[in-house]
C-alpha cells in the first residue's frame, strides 16, 4: 500500500509529545511491512538545523483556501528508515515552536494548520495525477483532522483515516473564522463541525474520515461516554462502527537497554545485573544520594492537570517519608515546576528536579529507576510505562486509558501482575499504590518482576498489522 500519513510532529526533529515517536516508529514499522510510506509535515525551521537534509522542488504546489489561491514549496527529504519526507513551507510556520512558545500558544493556530492540511491534501491529489495514488491518507489529531474534511470535497480523493491522539484537544475555532479556514458554511451545522456556536476542526474530521482509530481499547470505549467524550461522545458513538481502539507501541531498536549508548552500562532480561550500575550512575548525575535499599521513583513527562503533577506534588513529603529517591523530568504548570524546584532545593539528596531533560538523560533514567510514577487523570495510551518495562522499571500508575490495556495490577505475592495500580485521581491513592510498590521492592521475588515486565512485547508490529486491517476495511467499503 501506499501510505500518506500528514503529522505535526516527527522525533527527534520537531517534538513536543507522544505524537512525534509514534509518526517515527509506526512509519518505520509499516515501511518494514513492505509498505510505501510518506510523512507530510510543515517545515519548521528547526528540521535543517537538526542535520535533516531536504531538496526543494522546482514547482510549489498551488491550491485554492478559503476563497485565495495559496502556493506552498514542497521540500523531499528521507529519513535513516527508508520513510519518504515531504516537508511543505506554508505562511505561518517560518517561527520556533510547534503549537507555541514561552508565551503560550500561538493564537492564529487554527488557520496555520488549516492551511497546512489543505497543502497536504495537494499533495495527495498531485500524486493522483502523477499516477502515484495514495491508497490512504492518514491525518493525526486536531491539527491535521481537516486533511479527512478536505479529502472528502475532493472527487477521486483517497480514503483516509484520522487517529484521535487526545480527545481534549480539538481546534476549537470562533465562527467568524469558518471562511478563512477554508471550511463549508453550509457544514456549519451539528452533524457538521458545528460545536456549541464554533467550529470544531478534530470533529470535522471525526464526521468525515473513513475510519477513526485512537490509541488504546480502553479510551476507544471511555470516549463515547459523556465521563471522558469532552462532549464529543454523542459524535464518537455516532462513528461506532467504525470507531477502533489501536495501542501505540515502541521503537525497539531506540528503547532498547541491551543496545542504549545511552546508559551507563547496557543489560538485558536474561542479565539485569547492570541495571544497578545504571541506578549508581543515574544517582550520581542526579545529585541524589546513594542508600541501598531505597528505589529511585521517576516521574517523566509534562507537569499539566493531565499528568497527575499537583497529585505527585501533594504526595511527595509522604513519599519521602516512606523512603522514595524521587527524580521528575519535564515541564509544563509555573506553579508546579516552581513547586518541584522548591522541593529539590529543601529536600536535597532525595529529590531532582530536570526541567528540560534531554531524550538521553530521559533514557538513562528509565534505565535507572526501579518504578515510574504515573498519576494520570486520564491517559489515552501512555508510552512512559511502555518505555519503563522496556528498562525494567514497574509502573506506578492510575487505572485509565491506555494504562488498563498495558498495566496489570501485581497481586501480594508478585506471581501475577506487571505494574501497580491505583482507582482515584488522589495523592492518598497514588501514595497506597506507591507504598505497595515499596514493600514489593524488598522482596525476593522483585528480580522476577523486573524480568517479567521486559519481556513484554511493546513493538510496533502488532499494531502496525491492526493499522493494515484498518486501511483495508475502508478501501473494500470505499
Amino acid at each position: 500500500m501506499e501510505i500518506l500519513h500528514v503529522v505535526t510532529e516527527l522525533s527527534p526533529f520537531a517534538k513536543v509529545g507522544g505524537l512525534a515517536d509514534v509518526a517515527s516508529s509506526l512509519s518505520k514499522q509499516q515501511k518494514l511491512l513492505g509498505h510505501r510510506v510518506t510523512l507530510v509535515l510543515p517545515r519548521y525551521p528547526a528540521l535543517e538545523r537538526a542535520g535533516l537534509m531536504l531538496a526543494r522542488r522546482l514547482t510549489p504546489l498551488t491550491f485554492e483556501h478559503g476563497g485565495v489561491a495559496c502556493s506552498a514549496a514542497v521540500y523531499d527529504g528521507k529519513l535513516a528508515t527508508g520513510v519518504e519526507l515531504v516537508a511543505l513551507e506554508v505562511e505561518g510556520f517560518d517561527r520556533e515552536g510547534v503549537y507555541g512558545d514561552d508565551a503560550g500558544e500561538f493564537a492564529d493556530n487554527a488557520e496555520r494548520f488549516a492551511r497546512f492540511s489543505r497543502a497536504a491534501v495537494e499533495v495527495a491529489l498531485d500524486r493522483g495525477r502523477a499516477g502515484q495514488p495514495a491508497s490512504v491518507v492518514h491525518a493525526h489529531d486536531w491539527p491535521t483532522a481537516l486533511v479527512p474534511y478536505f479529502l472528502s470535497k475532493q472527487d477521486g480523493a483517497p480514503p483516509s483515516v484520522l487517529t484521535v491522539h487526545n480527545l481534549a484537544h480539538q481546534g476549537v475555532a470562533p465562527r467568524e473564522l469558518v471562511p478563512a479556514l477554508g471550511l463549508s458554511r453550509d457544514d456549519f451545522h451539528r452533524e457538521g463541525f458545528e460545536f456549541y456556536g464554533q467550529a470544531n476542526l478534530l470533529k470535522a474530521g471525526i464526521v468525515t474520515a473513513g475510519a477513526v482509530t485512537t490509541v488504546s481499547e480502553t479510551y476507544a470505549r471511555d470516549i463515547t461516554t459523556p465521563e471522558g467524550g469532552m462532549r464529543l461522545d454523542g459524535v464518537l458513538r455516532g462513528r461506532a462502527g467504525s470507531l477502533v481502539g489501536i495501542v501505540n507501541g515502541i521503537d525497539s531498536s531506540v528503547w532498547n537497554p541491551a543496545t542504549d549508548t545511552a546508559i551507563a552500562s547496557r543489560y538485558d532480561v536474561e542479565d539485569i545485573t547492570n541495571k544497578a550500575r545504571c541506578k549508581g550512575a543515574a544517582l550520581g548525575e542526579l545529585g541524589l544520594d546513594v542508600k541501598d535499599g531505597r528505589p529511585l521513583a521517576v516521574f517523566v513527562g509534562r507537569l499539566v492537570e493531565q499528568k497527575g503533577a499537583d497529585l505527585l506534588l501533594a504526595a511527595l513529603p509522604k513519599l519521602l517519608a516512606s523512603d522514595f529517591a524521587i527524580a521528575v523530568a519535564g515541564d509544563g504548570d509555573a506553579a508546579w515546576m516552581s513547586g518541584l524546584a522548591r522541593a529539590a532545593e529543601t529536600e536535597r539528596g532525595r529529590v531532582a528536579f530536570v526541567p528540560r531533560a534531554s531524550e538521553a538523560l530521559v533514557h538513562r533514567l528509565f534505565a535507572g529507576a526501579d518504578l515510574a510514577l504515573m498519576p494520570s487523570r486520564f491517559e489515552p495510551c501512555g508510552l512512559v510505562q511502555l518505555y519503563a518495562q522496556r528498562y525494567g522499571a514497574l509502573p506506578v500508575a492510575r487505572a485509565t486509558g491506555g494504562i488498563r490495556d498495558t498495566v496489570v495490577d501485581c497481586d501480594a505475592a508478585l506471581e501475577t501482575g506487571t505494574g501497580f495500580l491505583f482507582d482515584d485521581a488522589t495523592p492518598d491513592a497514588l501514595l497506597g499504590a506507591a507504598q505497595r510498590a515499596r514493600a514489593a521492592y524488598t522482596s525476593p521475588r522483585w528480580r522476577q518482576l523486573v524480568r517479567r515486565v521486559m519481556r513484554l512485547d511493546r513493538g510496533w508490529e502488532r499494531p502496525a498489522r491492526r493499522y493494515d486491517q484498518v486501511y483495508r476495511s475502508i478501501l473494500r467499503s470505499g
